[in-house]
């Protein structure tokens, strides 16, 4: 994707070197890895540590793990600020990724599988290296028919027409892609889209 796969660890780096000093701000899509099950983020007290953090526009949506922000700070330093107040306050330690609204439309206009977007079928998981073409060729062995993974830059698409809870396939795909990563099925893609174009617009 451009502007954000400039290197190994692109989702999680700053920006630019020169990022602390915009006075406008830029809106970001915090998307944490693993929330559920065991692993909570409750989004009112998340809203809440976010705006006192410091953020401006703070805005969740589900509690799996969906968050938007607006801030002046660098991407390294709002994901440096949020990992501490979340560590701090909920106990959460896992990976964070941040890309910006303009990363996000370029990530669904990037879908490969424009045309079986059909909300839980199709998964973008945000990558924090780029994957091994062994580890995505591997996967793809335990694809069934209809089933296909598709590498850009650092997001996989995913398309599990069968359902991506029911399908070996994608049961396979968190550790087997040998990455650190976190997914969001198309229906999450688009609303977390909408949102940050709400923000961008203030």
């Amino acid at each position: 994707m451009k502007g954000i796969a400039s290197n190994s660890n692109s989702w999680k780096c700053s920006i630019s070197s020169s990022a602390n000093r915009m006075e406008k701000p830029t809106t970001y899509l915090l998307l944490f890895r693993g929330v559920g099950g065991a692993t909570q983020l409750p989004v009112a007290p998340l809203r809440e540590a976010l705006t006192e953090a410091g953020f401006m526009d703070a805005t969740t949506y589900i509690n799996s793990g969906n968050a938007l922000v607006r801030s002046t700070l660098s991407r390294e330093k709002v994901i440096a600020k949020v990992a501490k107040l979340c560590k701090e306050q909920f106990g959460f330690e896992k990976a964070i990724f941040a890309p910006t609204a303009e990363e996000w439309a370029t990530l669904i206009a990037n879908n490969p599988f424009p045309k079986m977007a059909e909300g839980k079928h199709v998964h973008a998981a945000l990558l924090a290296e780029v994957p091994e073409a062994s580890a995505i060729k591997a996967l793809l062995k335990f694809a069934v028919e209809g089933e296909d993974l598709r590498v850009v830059d650092h997001v996989a698409y995913i398309h599990t027409p069968q359902g991506f809870g029911t399908s070996k396939f994608a049961t396979k795909f968190d550790k087997g892609i040998g990455v650190v990563n976190t997914a969001r099925n198309w229906n999450t893609v688009l609303k977390m889209h909408a949102l940050a174009q709400g923000l961008q617009g203030k």
